[in-house]
C-alpha cells in the first residue's frame, strides 16, 4: 500500500529545495556572477580605453592643439620650478661663501688674535672664526702671487720683505649663520675696548661685501617664481579652455551616437569614458614632451649657467640619477589631471 503522507513530504522537500538551493549552490551561483561582472567590466574598459583613442585621432587636429597649449602650459611650471629653485640655491652658496674680514695693526700677536677670537665666539650668530697674523698673511700674499716673478725677486730683498710685514695687517675672518643680521657682531667691534685697541686705521671691517649680489639673486629668484606662477596660471587656464572646447566637439560630433547609447540604458560610466580617455591622452603625451622638453633644454643650457657662477647642482643631481623618473612622473600626473578637469568640466555642461 502506498504511503501518500511519506509521498506528500518527499514532495514538500523537493519543492523546498527548488526555492531554497544548498550552501554550495550558492557559492557556486555567486562565484559565477563574481566572475562575469569581473570579465564584463574588464571588456567594458578595454572598450572605452578603444573608443577614446580612436576619438581622439578622429579630431586629430583639436587634440594636437590642445596637446600643443597643454605642453606650453607644463613647460613653463617646469621652468618656474627650476628657475626658483636654481636661484635659491646659488643664493644659499653665495651666503656660504662670504665672510666678514676685520683687520688689525701689523703685528698684533697670535695671543692678542685668540682673545678676540675668544670675545667674539660668544655671539650665537657666528659659525666660523679663522685668524692670521702679519706673517700668515704675508705668506698668503706670497702664495697667491707664485706667478708674478718679478714682485718675488723685488721681496727676495729683506728690507722689502720687513717693509711688508711692517705694512701687513692682521686679519679675523668669520663666517656667520645669518648674513643679514650683522647688528650683534657690529656692536662688539664697535664697543669691546680690545678690539677699539687693536683695530687698523685703514682698512675698516668688510661687513657688505657680497650683499648686494645676494640681493639681487634674490630678487631675481622672486621675480622668477611669481612671474613663472602667474604665467602658468594665465596658460593652464587656456588649456583648461582648449580641452573644454575639444570635448565639447567631440560630444557635438558624436551626439546621435550618445542618445542611442542612452535609448538602450548604456551605463553613464560607459558613455562617458570615452571623453576621459582622450583628454588623460592629451596630458600623457603633453607630460612627456615637456618633460623632454625641458630636461633637454636644461643640459644644454648649464654649462652656460656655471660659468657664471651659477649653481645648478640642486637640478644636476636628478638628471643622473634615478630621481629623473619622478620628474617625469610628476609633470605627466599634473598632465592627466588637467585633462581630467578640463573633460568633467565639459561633460558636466553638455553631457547630461
Amino acid at each position: 500500500m502506498i504511503d501518500k503522507k511519506a509521498i506528500e513530504e518527499s514532495g514538500h522537500q523537493a519543492a523546498h529545495s527548488e526555492r531554497h538551493p544548498s550552501r554550495t549552490e550558492t557559492k557556486e551561483s555567486l562565484k559565477t556572477l563574481v566572475k562575469n561582472s569581473s570579465v564584463h567590466k574588464f571588456r567594458n574598459a578595454s572598450r572605452i580605453i578603444k573608443y577614446g583613442t580612436s576619438s581622439f585621432t578622429r579630431n586629430v587636429w583639436l587634440s594636437i592643439a590642445a596637446t600643443l597649449v597643454m605642453t606650453v602650459t607644463l613647460v613653463i611650471l617646469m621652468v618656474t620650478v627650476f628657475a626658483s629653485a636654481i636661484l635659491s640655491s646659488t643664493a644659499e652658496a653665495m651666503r656660504n661663501k662670504i665672510d666678514i674680514t676685520i683687520f688689525f695693526h701689523p703685528g698684533t700677536s697670535q695671543e692678542t688674535l685668540a682673545e678676540l677670537s675668544e670675545i667674539m665666539s660668544a655671539d650665537s650668530n657666528i659659525k666660523e672664526i679663522t685668524t692670521a697674523d702679519s706673517q700668515a698673511e704675508y705668506d698668503s700674499f706670497l702664495a697667491e702671487n707664485q706667478g708674478n716673478t718679478e714682485l718675488l725677486t723685488t721681496l727676495e730683498d729683506e728690507a722689502m720683505r720687513q717693509l711688508m710685514l711692517d705694512t701687513m695687517q692682521a686679519t679675523m675672518r668669520i663666517k656667520v649663520h645669518d648674513p643679514s643680521n650683522l647688528d650683534s657682531i657690529r656692536q662688539i667691534v664697535e664697543q669691546d675696548q680690545l678690539f677699539q685697541a687693536n683695530l687698523d686705521d685703514e682698512k675698516a671691517p668688510t661687513y657688505d661685501v657680497n650683499q648686494t649680489e645676494i640681493e639681487t639673486i634674490n630678487s631675481w629668484a622672486s621675480i622668477a617664481k611669481n612671474g613663472g606662477l602667474i604665467l602658468g596660471a594665465v596658460f593652464l587656464v587656456i588649456s583648461i579652455l582648449v580641452i573644454f572646447n575639444t570635448i565639447r566637439m567631440a560630444i557635438f560630433s558624436r551626439r546621435e551616437e550618445i542618445y542611442m547609447m542612452k535609448l538602450v540604458g548604456a551605463d553613464p560610466s560607459f558613455i562617458r569614458g570615452p571623453f576621459l580617455i582622450e583628454a588623460q591622452i592629451c596630458g600623457i603625451i603633453s607630460g612627456l614632451l615637456a618633460s623632454t622638453i625641458g630636461l633637454v633644454a636644461f643640459r644644454m643650457v648649464a654649462p652656460n649657467l656655471e660659468s657664471y657662477g651659477i649653481d645648478v647642482s640642486v637640478i644636476s643631481t636628478f638628471m643622473d640619477s634615478s630621481l629623473i623618473i619622478a620628474v617625469y612622473g610628476v609633470i605627466i600626473l599634473l598632465g592627466v589631471v588637467v585633462g581630467t578637469v578640463s573633460a568633467r568640466l565639459a561633460m558636466r555642461k553638455y553631457l547630461r
